[in-house]
């Protein structure tokens, strides 16, 4: 492999999906005290969303508390609890440009603008021929660390 054009800085963000947003806020807010940050709501990604903070500054990490707007749809956000795991990286474009070259296997969707209103992707759960390095089960998003975050984390 050639030397790797990015760095992974630290984890964005844990994603927990359930079918009831208010039970995992019981616990997260309600019990360990995160802050709602905002709230998103796609009916593309069938998803309903309180975006919580666990920590402050550049350094906090996104607590995403998700349920399905309909359960009978997918993405099916509810089916594995603990739904995907954020990581922070300083040059994303890079960053796919190489593991794709070196058999990453991304979702559908390219790079997109997320529900914090970075740019994201998701490394898929899943490898396959072409593509012979996946999550091994695990949904993946590299986030594109804004300047702060780097300067923290770089």
């Amino acid at each position: 492999m050639q030397a790797k054009p990015f760095k992974i800085l630290g984890i964005q963000q844990i994603a927990i999906g359930g079918t009831d947003k208010q039970r995992l806020k019981t616990l997260w807010v309600d019990i360990f005290g995160l802050s709602v940050k905002s709230t998103f709501v796609s009916e593309r990604e069938n998803v309903d969303e309180d975006i919580c903070a666990l920590g402050t500054g550049p350094t906090a990490v996104e607590v995403d508390l998700m349920q399905p707007l309909d359960i009978e749809k997918k993405p099916a956000v509810h089916a594995t609890p603990l739904n995907h795991v954020g990581l922070w990286v300083d040059d994303l474009a890079r960053a796919v440009e190489w593991m794709s070259a070196n058999g990453v296997r991304f979702a559908p969707g390219g790079i997109r603008k997320g529900a914090a209103g970075f740019d994201i992707c998701f490394i898929h759960p899943k490898s396959n021929d072409e593509f012979p390095i996946g999550g091994e089960g695990v949904l993946i998003e590299l986030v594109q660390a804004p300047p702060e975050v780097i300067a923290a984390l770089g």
